[in-house]
């Protein structure tokens, strides 16, 4: 059996790929990949990576030198992978797409939580605390929110908020041609939603499209979901904007130093990350890490297709999800 590493291994990975895996012998680390941890996969032919590992130049030279031949990634994005490194060394696979519902489904949970001081009611009545002041929030029906990124996690949110009765405008750098999404410039939907939610790739494009420019363009008061990826925003604009009252809120599953904390317990820290610090301080601010994939049915096809992916690289057949550098 061909042996596979399995870097980053939470308890809740093991389930779906133990039920799919007949085919390799699956060793599972808890280190994170990098240049460091790198040597653990000696031994073995291929690499089951998580997004928040370091697959750098110097990862992917040390993995090549092991005899490492393909990298399946168990996510979405690939902004983490030095795809120039790979590049006719190591082929690399990804997960384009398990759960879209999930992350939007968590989206609008966010925003609904934080609209309806939902977190705060619940610590309150279990201190006894029936009070309701404080506690205002929001219609949504008939409110504009504002869909940055219309792929598959987009569209899907786009049908969840129609539910709502809300008004639905779209920006995306390759709009799509069919379906009845309005679209309009980043302009008009910055100046017009009461909400904006974020679901584009991180790309040079891309790259704090969120910033202190685009932050005074908004609506005074609105609202900011990011359930997609942490550098869409420049936190130091961000946290301004929210400390001046230029922006309502904001409902963060994602921030761009994320890296060093998510997905661990960082409980008795003493030297924290002051704009992380910042932020899970503010009222008017959701913060949680990174989680809006999770749902047994994501955690299921993450597993499947990440195997899949194996099986099509090791009986070599045409990679339909293989990450290359574009152009």
């Amino acid at each position: 059996m061909e042996k596979i590493c399995f870097f980053n291994t939470k308890s809740y990975d093991i389930k779906w790929f133990d039920h799919y895996n007949k085919n390799y012998e699956i060793k599972f680390y808890e280190s994170r990949l990098n240049k460091n941890s790198a040597i653990l996969a000696s031994g073995s032919g291929g690499i089951i990576s998580f997004v928040n590992d370091n697959l750098d130049k110097d990862t992917i030279d040390i993995l090549y030198e092991l005899g490492v031949k393909v990298i399946a990634l168990r996510c979405a994005g690939y902004n983490h992978v030095d795809l120039n490194a790979a590049k006719d060394k190591i082929k690399i696979l990804n997960v384009p797409s398990y759960s879209p519902s999930s992350v939007a489904e968590y989206a609008i949970g966010m925003f609904l939580t934080l609209n309806r001081k939902i977190h705060k009611a619940y610590t309150k009545t279990r201190d006894y605390n029936f009070s309701l002041n404080g506690m205002v929030g929001f219609d949504l029906k008939g409110k504009t929110i504002g869909i940055i990124g219309t792929g598959k996690i987009g569209e899907e949110l786009i049908e969840i908020c129609k539910g709502f009765k809300m008004n639905v405008i779209a920006y995306d750098l390759f709009p799509k041609k069919d379906g009845d999404i309005q679209y309009v410039d980043l302009n008009t939907l910055l100046n017009n939603s009461d909400i904006i939610s974020l679901h584009c790739p991180l790309t040079k494009d891309t790259k704090y499209l969120i910033n202190k420019k685009t932050l005074q363009k908004m609506k005074k008061g609105a609202y900011i979901i990011n359930t997609s990826r942490g550098e869409l925003i420049e936190t130091d604009s961000l946290i301004s904007a929210l400390k001046d009252g230029l922006i309502g809120g904001a409902c963060l599953d994602v921030y761009e130093g994320e890296k060093d904390f998510f997905y661990e317990d960082k409980s008795d820290l003493i030297k924290r990350d002051d704009k992380l610090s910042a932020l899970v301080s503010m009222p008017n601010v959701i913060l949680t890490s990174h989680q809006a994939f999770l749902t047994d049915e994501a955690l299921k096809n993450i597993a499947k297709i990440t195997i899949q992916n194996l099986d099509d690289f090791y009986g070599r057949k045409k990679l339909k999800n293989e990450v290359k550098i574009k152009g």
